[in-house]
């Protein structure tokens, strides 16, 4: 079984946001999908969590008052996320709970300290550890680029 198969939702996303390998992090219901048919196709997806298309349906163009161009029909998987990890907790397959922190906003690597989609006090497996070796960090932390799943 592969993971398509394994782990796939179906959800509605923007004809222009349609496509194999983008992510988004699914932010939740806005007003305007109150009363649209399709609603429950659209949020069956958890918030705040990062997810990757892996297959898009084109035959069928749906109205969304959303996506002003319309929606296709997608199959989405939950993404890996990509992180910072402290060098000493980055080990390869081990679990970890992401505890974000960093206040250094200009920082180069904000964002993978402080990464998007990342749901606080969740379990994540460090599925990849960067072969780069330490990030610069400005707090002169030892820190690890690493790849994120959902455990």
């Amino acid at each position: 079984m592969t993971e398509k198969d394994e782990r796939t939702k179906i959800s509605l996303i923007g004809k222009a946001l349609a496509y194999e390998g983008a992510e988004f992090v699914y932010k939740g219901e806005v007003h305007e999908c109150e009363g649209c048919r399709l609603r429950k196709v659209c949020h069956n997806l958890l918030p705040h969590r990062r997810y990757r298309i892996v297959g898009v349906r084109t035959t069928t163009l749906h109205s969304c008052h959303v996506h002003m161009d319309g929606a296709y029909t997608v199959e989405v998987v939950e993404a890996q996320i990509p992180a910072a990890v402290s060098a000493e907790r980055a080990i390869l397959n081990s679990t970890i709970v992401y505890d974000a922190g960093c206040t250094q906003s200009d920082c180069i690597n904000f964002d993978l300290c402080n990464p998007e989609g990342i749901v606080p006090g969740e379990g994540y497996r460090i599925a990849e550890i960067d072969s780069e070796g330490v990030i610069s960090c400005e707090l002169g932390k030892r820190m690890k680029r690493v790849l994120l799943s959902p455990y």
